[in-house]
């Protein structure tokens, strides 16, 4: 077995586990394999081993890699978008973890439209209110995400939060915490289902798994420092 896929045989149990300790069953947290800046043999040694879902953060890296890689694959975006970058990378990816702003959620929405797509996207909130961090405020995606469901190519699934770095995982289980009550919050106010929970990384994803994440984004633990 190689390094990769023993690092996705401990990544998962660890993920079944966690999902067990929260009152889930094994296998309902979804792995996203962050393969930014990792030339496509490590994605095909990832693949090997049976992972399926990958995420990139730089819009040109997916434009050379994706296209190089199997079309079995699924992709998702994970980085900060430009708004002139929108349309060369939404036919690529099913999914965008950073939507950060209304404005970029309609841009998505009008290119969308354009170009055949009807993309997944989760809300970026800076819930720990980190000046260094993009985002939506919990008060701006109150206000805001009404109108967004409305969105007839672009489909808001949940919420996604990076908390500050902070020395041990636990120190960001508040932060996790907080975005999960404010979906719980959003579900309950709109009355629709908001599912999707977009935290955790290398880390601190038990613990993000543990307050409810639904799908972790884990690239160096799985292949390696950067």
């Amino acid at each position: 077995m190689s390094e990769i896929a023993e690092r996705l045989q401990e990544t998962r149990e660890r993920l079944d586990a966690a999902a067990l300790r929260s009152g889930r069953a094994a296998g309902d947290v979804e792995l996203l394999a962050v393969s930014k800046t990792f030339p496509p043999s490590a994605v095909e040694e990832a693949a090997r081993a049976g992972q399926r879902l990958f995420g990139e953060s730089r819009v040109q890296e997916c434009l050379d890699k994706i296209p190089a890689l199997s079309p079995q694959l699924r992709w998702h975006f994970i980085g900060h978008l430009q708004s002139n970058k929108v349309r060369k990378v939404l036919p690529l990816c099913e999914a965008f973890h950073s939507v950060d702003s209304t404005e970029l959620a309609l841009d998505l929405e009008r290119i969308a439209e354009d170009v055949g797509c009807r993309p997944q996207v989760y809300l970026q909130v800076n819930v720990a209110g980190d000046g260094r961090k993009f985002g939506f405020t919990a008060e701006s995606v109150r206000r805001e995400i009404g109108g967004l469901l409305e969105l007839k190519r672009v489909e808001v699934v949940g919420l996604m939060t990076i908390p500050p770095l902070v020395a041990e995982a636990e120190d960001s289980r508040r932060h996790f915490a907080a975005l999960r009550e404010l979906r719980d919050l959003l579900e309950k106010d709109l009355g629709v289902p908001l599912p999707g929970l977009s935290m955790g990384m290398s880390g601190d994803y038990e613990v993000a798994v543990e307050e409810g994440s639904t799908i972790v984004r884990v690239g160096s633990f799985l292949f390696g420092g950067r």
